[in-house]
């Protein structure tokens, strides 16, 4: 047994705040903020880019966010079935935490690729743009995780280990039982917060070289990046976790997603990496009009029906 340290990081007393009569839960206000956060980052790069306007930015990551909350939501659902298998009343409860990224991804991504280019943003400039703004709603979400007391590690007497409250224990993988009371455990959703903000930072140092006079990285190229960032820590992050979950072989069932974005990141990143980059238009050009003219076809790795008119504009990835 491991016994709770005076440095140890307390268990929240509260998770939701009550508004009258109205309770909001911690868990949703944390996701909303971290959308807001992305949001106004992504329509700034915009802007910045001239790729489009901050409203281009918004309509666009509203409904890629909608697409990904349902199906961040039943990639939850689908990988704890037996949970939900003969309570599906608590399918819809958000609010209760349940929320895998990859679903998130997954549904995101083809939905913010489709508005990008019905636009006429462009899908490679579109995900540069949105590259770092996602790991910064992860980031920001993953403090709900902690008011939830859901998620954490292995049982730790590290200085930072976080405290669990009585309600929120799980069994020990090792002995089917539940832990003790006073056990403390890895912060995971610290380590993934802190780990996400790192990928931001990255993106944006790597991305500065546009404003430096260097060979900035080719459209899209960020994209690849942030999944093959994101995927490494996460392979890591899942490793360190004792909530139940499938196991294939040596690793959990999202370890095994986390090296498929490992994988598939760096192939995005090498296919677009030594392509033209897609310079900032000067200030007295139309933005939308030169970016049409500079940003890069990725249809060699992403496939995206066009319509017929809009055989100038550009085809990749996207969240």
């Amino acid at each position: 047994m491991m016994t709770s340290l005076v440095a140890s990081i307390p268990s929240p007393s509260f998770n939701s705040i009550d508004l009258g009569p109205l309770s909001l839960n911690i868990y949703g206000l944390m996701i909303a903020l971290g959308v807001v956060a992305a949001v106004a980052l992504m329509g700034r790069r915009f802007v910045d880019r001239g790729v489009g306007t901050t409203d281009d930015a918004s309509s666009i990551a509203i409904w890629a966010v909608i697409a990904g909350v349902i199906g961040a939501r039943l990639y939850h659902v689908a990988t704890d079935w037996e949970r939900f298998e003969n309570n599906y009343q608590n399918i819809p409860k958000l609010w209760e935490g349940g929320l895998g990224i990859p679903g998130g991804l997954l549904f995101g991504i083809p939905v913010g690729l489709y508005l990008a280019r019905e636009k006429g943003v462009g899908i490679a400039a579109a995900a540069t743009c949105a590259a770092p703004a996602i790991p910064l709603a992860q980031a920001i979400g993953r403090l709900g995780n902690y008011f939830n007391q859901e998620l954490y590690g292995r049982a730790t007497d590290l200085p930072w280990a976080l405290e669990i409250d009585a309600d929120h224990l799980v069994r020990n993988p090792a002995t089917g039982e539940f832990f003790e009371l006073g056990t403390t455990f890895h912060p995971t959703f610290l380590y993934e917060l802190l780990w996400s903000l790192g990928i931001v930072a990255v993106l944006l140092f790597i991305d500065r070289r546009r404003a430096n006079g260097e060979r900035p990285p080719a459209n899209g190229s960020l994209m690849g990046l942030y999944l093959a960032g994101y995927g490494l820590g996460r392979f890591w992050v899942e490793g360190l976790r004792v909530d139940p979950a499938d196991e294939i072989g040596p690793f959990r069932w999202n370890q095994w997603v986390a090296l498929a974005g490992i994988v598939g990141g760096l192939a995005l990143w090498a296919a677009l990496r030594n392509r033209p980059a897609a310079e900032r238009p000067a200030a007295d050009d139309d933005p939308l009009d030169d970016d049409r003219h500079e940003q890069l076809d990725l249809s060699d790795v992403v496939s995206v029906p066009a319509d017929s008119d809009a055989d100038d504009s550009a085809s990749t990835t996207d969240d």
